[in-house]
């Protein structure tokens, strides 16, 4: 594996653990203002990224590289409304977005097939994030600050299930 391969993979995984303390953040942030169910579904996207991460560490291990694990930015406290947090959340999964398109095509010029296959399968993954966060931010909007609506909105995020599974809000 060359030293740009292994750069590239330790800023995913960078990116990954900034992402998991961020929703994390965020969740503790939901659960303060009594919104239990956004911050569920907050701590539970937490995990998935957690596991993102670690997924990347086991392939750079795998293939001969060395993990750096380094330090991450501290992450605020409060994000604003329930929509402010979930805008948040949609800004940062685009960047996401971004940084595995910009990594795919670098590992794609290189002709590194293998990592190729890790960075499409997260590639794959970030067109449910985004269309997870877009759909809460666009329910958001909806509600416009009426409390009984973002109850059910608060009530519906809490449904999600461990990791991803069943994440997909339900359609409406």
């Amino acid at each position: 594996m060359s030293e740009q391969i292994q750069q590239l993979i330790n800023n995913l995984i960078q990116i990954e653990h900034v992402s998991t303390t961020l929703y994390l953040a965020m969740s503790n942030y939901m659960n303060k203002l009594n919104y239990k169910g956004m911050g569920t579904w907050l701590r539970l996207q937490s995990e998935e990224e957690r596991v993102h991460m670690l997924k990347l560490m086991d392939y750079l291990v795998d293939r001969g590289g060395t993990v750096e694990v380094k330090a991450i930015p501290a992450q605020l406290s409060e994000f604003g409304s329930p929509l402010d947090t979930f805008q948040k959340v949609l800004e940062h999964e685009q960047f996401v977005t971004s940084s595995y398109r910009q990594a795919y095509d670098y590992v794609n010029k290189v002709n590194d097939p293998q990592t190729l296959v890790i960075i499409q399968e997260f590639l794959k993954e970030q067109i449910d994030e985004v269309a997870q966060s877009q759909t809460i931010v666009d329910r958001l909007k909806l509600a416009q600050n009426n409390p009984a609506a973002l109850l059910i909105v608060d009530q519906e995020l809490g449904k999600r299930g461990a990791a991803g599974v069943g994440a997909t809000p339900p359609a409406g």
